[in-house]
C-alpha cells in the first residue's frame, strides 16, 4: 500500500498539489467565519475567502517554485492577519504547506532566513488586526504554527539527505569491493606466478647443472655419477613436491587432498645449499647479528630471494663458489648473496643475465626478486661488482 501510494507521489504530483489545495481551501473557508467579537469574521468574512484561496491556488507550484508560492502564500496570510482574522491553522495552512515545502527544497541559508522574517511579519500583523486580543492568540500561537512545519521539512530534507548518502556509500562500497576482489585475484595470479617460476627455475637449473656434470665425468669417474643421479632423484622428487604444493593453492579451501605443509624459510637454507653443491657449487653462509623470527611472508620472500640468486649463479656464473651473508638488524633483514668473490671467472654472463632480464624477451629472475622484495615492503638491487662477479642485495622488514 505505502509503496502504491509513493509510486502515485512520483508520477502524478500536480493532481496530488491540486487535492491538497482544494483541501485547504475547505477548511481555510471556516476559518473566514471564525473570530472574536472584535474581528472582520462576522461581516466582512468575503475579503479573506479570496485571499486564502490565492494562496490555496499557488501551492500547486510548490515542488517548482518554492520561493515564489511561499511569498504568496505569505502575504495573503499577513494581509488576512493584519485585517482582523483570527490567525489560526485555518488561515495559515496554505503558508504552513509552503513553508515546509521550502524548508524540504531547499537549504537551511535559504529556508531558515525567509521563514523566521515571515513569522515576525505575521507575529507583527496579528496585533494590529486584533489590538485587544491577548498576546498569546495573536503571537505566540502563529509563530507556534509556523515553526512546526519550518522543523518539519528540515527534518525531511536531512533523512533524505542522510538516505542519500548512504545509498551513494552503498554504491561505492559495491564498486570499490568489485575493484578490490580484481585486484587481488590478479595479485594472487601474480604470487603464484612467481612461486612457480621460482620453483621451476631453480630445480630445473640444478637438475641440468647435475645431468651435465654427470654426463661430463660418466667416462672418468663413474661412481660419483651414481651419486650425482641419486642427487638429480632427489632433485626432481622436490620440484614435484613443491609444485604440487604450490599448484594446491589453486584448490578449493576445503579439498582433502590440499597440501598442508608449510611455506619454505631460511630455515630450509642448509637443505638448499646441499642440493648445490651436488651440481658442483659451494654455498657459504654467514649470519651477522642475532637471528630474529619474521613473520612467514618475509621469511618466504627472502628464501626465495636466496634462492633464485643462487640460481642464477649457476646457470651463468663461472664459480663453484657463492656467498650468502644474513644480517639481522634492529628491525631490518640485510641478505647479500654475491659469486666470484676473488675475481677469478667470467662475471659477464651474469651481466648479461641481469641485463636480459629487465628487457623484453629476457627473463623474469630480477623482476620477480624485486616484486617479492617490494611486496613485504623492502627493496632489491642487483648488479655487476667493480671486483668481479654479481651481487644481489636485498633489504626487508622483519615484520611486513
Amino acid at each position: 500500500m505505502i509503496t502504491l501510494w509513493q509510486r502515485y507521489q512520483r508520477e502524478r504530483p500536480r493532481v496530488l498539489d491540486a487535492l491538497l489545495a482544494l483541501l485547504l481551501f475547505a477548511n481555510a473557508f471556516p476559518g473566514t467565519l471564525l473570530g472574536t467579537e472584535r474581528s472582520l469574521a462576522n461581516d466582512r468574512w468575503w475579503i479573506g475567502v479570496p485571499l486564502v484561496g490565492a494562496a490555496c491556488i499557488a501551492l500547486s507550484w510548490r515542488r517548482s517554485h518554492p520561493r515564489a508560492v511561499t511569498g504568496v502564500t505569505a502575504a495573503c496570510a499577513i494581509v488576512t492577519s493584519g485585517l482582523g482574522f483570527l490567525p489560526s491553522p485555518l488561515m495559515l495552512g496554505p503558508l504552513m504547506i509552503a513553508l515546509f515545502t521550502l524548508a524540504d527544497r531547499t537549504g537551511r541559508r535559504v529556508a531558515n532566513p525567509a521563514a523566521f522574517g515571515i513569522i515576525a511579519a505575521v507575529a507583527l500583523a496579528a496585533p494590529l488586526g486584533l489590538p485587544r486580543e491577548t498576546l498569546a492568540l495573536t503571537v505566540v500561537m502563529p509563530i507556534a504554527f509556523l515553526l512546526l512545519p519550518l522543523a518539519l521539512g528540515t527534518t525531511a530534507r536531512t533523512k533524505r539527505a542522510y538516505l542519500e548518502a548512504v545509498q551513494a556509500r552503498a554504491e561505492f562500497a559495491e564498486q570499490t569491493r568489485e575493484q578490490e576482489a580484481r585486484y587481488r585475484v590478479a595479485e594472487e595470479r601474480m604470487r603464484i606466478a612467481r612461486e612457480l617460476h621460482d620453483v621451476v627455475a631453480h630445480h630445473l637449473a640444478l637438475a641440468n647443472a647435475q645431468a651435465g656434470t654427470a654426463a661430463h665425468i660418466a667416462r672418468t669417474r663413474p661412481e660419483q655419477v651414481r651419486e650425482i643421479l641419486a642427487e638429480l632423484t632427489s632433485t626432481t622428487s622436490a620440484a614435484l613436491r613443491e609444485l604440487k604444493a604450490t599448484v594446491g593453492l589453486l584448490r578449493e579451501s576445503d579439498d582433502p587432498d590440499a597440501p598442508l605443509q608449510p611455506a619454505p624459510g631460511l630455515a630450509q637454507l642448509p637443505d638448499l645449499a646441499a642440493s648445490l653443491a651436488s651440481a658442483g657449487l659451494k654455498v657459504v653462509v654467514t649470519t651477522e647479528g642475532t637471528a630474529r623470527p619474521l613473520s612467514p611472508g618475509v621469511d618466504l620472500t627472502a628464501f626465495r630471494i636466496v634462492q633464485e640468486a643462487l640460481t642464477n649463479v649457476t646457470k651463468h656464473a663461472a664459480t663453484d663458489t657463492a656467498y650468502v651473508q644474513l644480517g639481522y638488524g634492529h628491525d631490518r633483514l640485510t641478505i647479500t648473496v654475491t659469486d666470484n668473490e676473488d675475481g677469478a671467472g667470467r662475471p659477464a654472463p651474469a651481466a648479461a643475465a641481469a641485463t636480459a632480464a629487465q628487457t623484453p624477451g629476457g627473463g623474469f629472475g630480477l623482476i620477480g626478486m624485486r616484486e617479492r622484495a617490494n611486496s613485504v615492503g623492502g627493496q632489491l638491487q642487483a648488479g655487476r661488482r667493480p671486483e668481479g662477479g654479481f651481487q644481489v642485495a636485498a633489504e626487508l622488514p622483519l615484520q611486513p
